[in-house]
């Protein structure tokens, strides 16, 4: 059974532990299941490529890593920083709610 993220698709998050922290970017993917998101601009990998028909030379690519889930914090314009949220019910929807902003993020 998957876990539940804190993060979604398409959030801006800032990363604050690793060798990648304090930089900010948006999720390009979640793992759920792994309790990993992938993170665009951060934690960037070589990846390399066979030679075949359509890329005859073969060659190396960057491309980003999945990190733990619990290594970001969500972004927040108004207070500046990465924020813990809180789950608030509103018109029988859940919203996400930044803990010391008041930031909604749904």
């Amino acid at each position: 059974m998957a876990a539940k993220l804190h993060v979604k698709k398409g959030d801006e998050v800032v990363v604050i532990a690793g060798n990648e922290r304090g930089r900010r970017g948006r999720v390009l993917h979640t793992y759920p299941r792994e309790g990993r998101v992938v993170v665009e601009g951060v934690n960037l990998r070589l990846k390399r490529l066979p030679k075949t028909t359509a890329n005859p030379q073969g060659g190396t690519v960057e491309r980003e890593v999945p990190i733990p889930a619990s290594n970001v914090l969500l972004w927040s314009e108004k207070a500046g920083k990465g924020v813990r949220t809180r789950i608030e019910i509103q018109d029988d929807r859940k919203i996400r709610v930044g803990i010391p902003c008041g930031t909604k993020f749904d």
